[in-house]
């Protein structure tokens, strides 16, 4: 399994997505996002999406060199249609938006229509928390995930992150969670690796829990109907509310599919002394903290630690790829006329 530095990884995926038809900006941005989801361990996330992210060009699923549209402005509210452009550019872009207007009113949202793949959007949301605001981002796209009580792909594993600021250049707490019992990219990871899938996370054509990756037809969701009646409220705010509606037209069989992202800022200033809210904040995270683990837990977390330890660990032993990944990007820049990086060659 290659290692390697963070640097030397963004490098290289910024060349491949460059390769692949996206702009030298957008290519440095998504690298930028990749990268930090693999130094996180949310490798599902990470530049394994490097090759799909190519076909959805070829596709045009990915438009590159589009410019953010101004829909409508109301407010501390506004909507932008980005014609495809790549999710993390989109959401980069509605986030920074998101968090201008909770400066000038307090709270901030900005509805974010004709994205792409928005990836991990924890990364969006800490962006917004170490600004010193509460960042919110939520995503949407076609069905991958079933209903609770219905047979087949219905919705979609929709991701939801909150992100809250500490005080002191502390990291933030994030949470960053699919609705589904698994996000797709983990099922992608576990055929990278040639690993099985736990039970629970997916079923087959005819409907029965799998825990071959290669077989999976539906991903369940989180909860049973808890995380399939979150889903369908992300695509009602992400979707419906910004005049792009993805689930309902795909099941009528209207069209195949699309994605939408929505982010939010909020001020803590304008519910009262910021430096109360941090502090209160931070005493709660104490008090987690402070709390027994359970047999055979080492430490009690709060959302986001894991993930900045692996960080942490990786920035500085490096990051490992797994071999799948490893040959797909191989493949990849074999394809394009890359020239492979010494970490795999």
């Amino acid at each position: 399994m290659p290692v390697v530095q963070a640097s030397e990884l963004t490098d290289f995926a910024a060349q491949l997505l460059h390769a692949g038809g996206f702009t030298p900006r957008e290519a440095s941005q998504t690298a930028e996002l990749l990268v930090w989801a693999n130094l996180r361990g949310a490798d599902s996330h990470g530049v394994l999406r490097i090759p799909r992210y190519v076909e959805m060009v070829e596709s045009g699923v990915i438009r590159a060199g589009q410019e953010p549209r101004l829909v409508r402005e109301f407010g501390a509210t506004c909507v932008y249609d980005y014609g495809k452009a790549p999710g993390a550019v989109a959401m980069g872009h509605a986030s920074a938006k998101a968090g201008g207007l909770a400066r000038a009113f307090g709270i901030g949202w900005c509805g974010a229509r004709a994205i792409s793949h928005a990836g991990a959007i924890g990364f969006f949301t800490s962006q917004l928390a170490e600004r010193g605001l509460v960042g919110i981002a939520m995503a949407a796209s076609r069905p991958l995930m079933s209903y609770h009580g219905a047979r087949g792909e219905a919705l979609s594993t929709n991701p939801l992150s909150i992100a809250v600021p500490r005080p002191g250049g502390a990291a933030p707490m994030v949470l960053d969670m699919s609705t589904a019992a698994v996000a797709l990219g983990k099922i992608m990871a576990a055929k990278d690796t040639g690993k099985p899938i736990p039970k629970g996370w997916a079923v087959d054509a005819n409907g029965v829990e799998t825990e071959d990756p290669n077989a999976v037809a539906a991903i369940l969701p989180m909860a049973g109907p808890k995380g399939s009646g979150l889903s369908l409220m992300i695509e009602i705010l992400s979707s419906v509310l910004v005049g792009n509606a993805v689930i309902g037209p795909v099941l009528r069989g209207e069209k195949k599919g699309g994605f939408n992202g929505l982010a939010m800022a909020l001020d803590p200033a304008a519910f009262g002394d910021a430096s109360v809210f941090t502090s209160s904040a931070e005493e709660l995270a104490d008090a987690i903290h402070a709390l027994e683990p359970a047999a055979g837990v080492d430490a009690v977390m709060l959302p986001g630690e894991r993930g900045n330890q692996t960080a942490r660990e990786r920035d500085a032993a490096g990051i490992p790829l797994p071999s799948g990944t490893a040959k797909n990007l191989i493949e990849t820049a074999q394809k394009l006329g890359v020239g492979l990086p010494a970490f795999l060659r």
